[in-house]
């Protein structure tokens, strides 16, 4: 026999077997003991949570003929009629497929016949929201007085699609998101039924991942199972095949964050690439874990509501010491901002890096919570000191000795004069990387204009965070017209040479600061700022 997938081979039969639904479960197997059902149903909710299924349970019970407490007895002819959908009573019509009016009216013209068998003629039209207006109106007066033998159930996870004409005909009911721990009881009861064994972690983290659909969990353990090479399905495993993140990986990422460490968020980052790890999924998680982390700092009995085993909740106290609440609705902030580019972007990678630099430096943005950032760093680089130049006037002869070279650092002299393209490039460099668009404009947004001792034009930048892009391969945009690939190095040349009208020498040097960049090489923007000065006070 071939093999059959778990969500249909455990889909439940009866009532009982209906998990995480109880309310509803109760309402109709009362209306169907005390013989007063309505006629027209309205099911709505998330995918995998039910609806179809209690459809068929309902459709089954309300013809059937010997019912326990309005539960199918699922031996009567009828209840094994439609169990084996052969039964001439239930129509279940995809909506989806079959959207029209004359697929409604096929419906309107089979409800004049009465039940070849049983009671009732139940109809039950799955995502009921792809029906045409056309079809919606036809169908409008049959679900308003249909014969007192038929049943109308309409099920669909777009509610907001549906007419409130039809609405106002129909008892509603809506099916919530099913919790963790009642999927993770199923998972485990399954499990046991089929003679394996998982961890309970591992089972949990599948529940979790199903956001509420026992019939996603059912599919994703079925996935992992077929992937099992022990005898134990282990999380680690299930974090392999689903492409997931652990939680440890969040805490190192958040702590880099905080301690402003672009190349290992960005090292991190690669390595979950590396892995194969989904990074939509990736990005999701994260703020799950941000949002973890505010209501940890928000409550002290938010321990309860936080879905963690303990020695990740541990970490994430410790790091609710760390960071501040207007810090941590910052991140959630931008990387929900995040989660929204992700969707049109085909540069996920890049699009990520970007909004790691940005977390990682808040004066990239001008916003109020971000300026609470950007004094948080302030003040933490009080604490730990901030280098400065020695008091000469007061300073002994030990603490001269002791100087770093980091503190004697002098700026290097700017040059008489400036070429006239040179001067143009400064004068316009942020106009440059406004035609260069992102990521570029972000990664040398603290680019430096200089010159260097051979006369030609130097950009100077952070090596970590800019050598790989700048080296990287761009497709030309014209390859019709026999243009051969370019990188993103040639393009800044390129944009450059627009600017200047010449063929200009523009070489890049990376230095690991702003400080030791200024000290090696002249920041030209200086210079354009005081013959602005210079200017003014000529006019004046």
């Amino acid at each position: 026999m071939a093999y059959q997938a778990l969500y249909r081979k455990y889909r439940p039969t009866e009532f009982e077997d209906v998990k995480g639904q109880d309310a509803i479960v109760e309402t109709l197997k009362n209306q169907i003991v005390h013989n007063r059902m309505a006629h027209a149903y309205l099911f709505c909710g998330t995918r995998g949570t039910g609806k179809t299924t209690i459809a068929k349970i309902f459709a089954k019970a309300v013809n059937c003929e010997n019912h326990k407490e309005g539960s199918p007895c699922g031996e009567c002819p009828s209840c094994r009629a439609i169990a084996q959908n052969a039964s001439m009573n239930v129509y279940e019509i995809d909506a989806a497929s079959n959207n029209g009016v004359e697929n409604i009216r096929d419906i309107i013209d089979d409800t004049n016949f009465t039940p070849a068998q049983g009671k009732y003629k139940v109809y039950i039209i799955d995502e009921v929201h792809m029906l045409s207006t056309g079809a919606f109106n036809a169908l409008l007066k049959t679900l308003e007085e249909p014969p007192e033998y038929v049943i109308f159930i309409l099920a669909t996870t777009e509610v907001h699609k549906i007419p409130l004409t039809i609405m106002s005909r129909c008892q509603r009911y809506d099916f919530k998101r099913i919790s963790v721990d009642t999927i993770t009881a199923r998972l485990q009861e399954l499990i046991a039924e089929e003679g394996l064994q998982a961890e309970e972690k591992a089972l949990r983290y599948i529940a979790k991942c199903a956001d509420g659909a026992m019939r996603d969990a059912l599919s994703l353990l079925d996935q992992c199972l077929a992937f099992q090479s022990e005898e134990v399905l282990t999380y680690e495993q299930v974090l392999q095949i689903l492409g997931a993140v652990d939680a440890e990986t969040f805490s190192q990422l958040l702590r880099h964050v905080v301690k402003g460490e672009v190349i290992e968020c960005i090292h991190l980052l690669d390595r979950m690439v590396t892995e194969g790890r989904d990074l939509t999924q990736f990005v999701s998680e994260f703020t799950w874990y941000l949002r973890n982390l505010m209501l940890l700092k928000a409550s002290d009995n938010a321990k309860e509501v936080i879905d963690m085993s303990a020695e990740n909740l541990a970490r994430l106290v410790e790091e609710a010491e760390m960071v501040e609440m207007d810090t941590i609705t910052r991140y959630i902030r931008v990387m929900s901002e995040l989660s929204g580019k992700l969707r049109a972007t085909t540069q996920k990678r890049v699009t990520i890096e970007v909004t790691l630099i940005k977390l990682c430096r808040p004066e990239m943005e001008s916003r109020d919570d971000s300026l609470l950032d950007r004094i948080r760093v302030l003040e933490e680089k009080m604490e730990n000191g901030i280098p400065m130049m020695a008091n000469v006037g007061s300073a002994t002869s030990a603490q001269m000795t002791q100087e770093t070279p980091r503190q004697t650092l002098k700026k290097a002299p700017l040059p008489a004069a400036l070429p006239e393209d040179v001067q143009k490039v400064v004068q316009n460099w942020r106009a440059v990387l406004k035609q260069l668009g992102q990521p570029g404009a972000t990664y040398l947004s603290n680019c430096m204009v200089s010159m260097d001792n051979e006369n030609r034009l130097c950009l100077v930048t952070a090596e970590a965070v800019s050598r790989d892009w700048l080296n990287e391969s761009v497709v030309s945009a014209n390859p019709a017209e026999g243009e051969t690939d370019t990188t993103n190095l040639d393009m800044i040349k390129t944009l450059i040479g627009n600017l200047t009208g010449t063929d200009m020498e523009v070489v890049v040097k990376f230095e690991a600061d702003r400080m030791t960049a200024e000290s090696k090489y002249p920041d030209l923007s200086n210079m354009i700022q005081m013959d602005i000065e210079e200017v003014e006070e000529i006019e004046e």
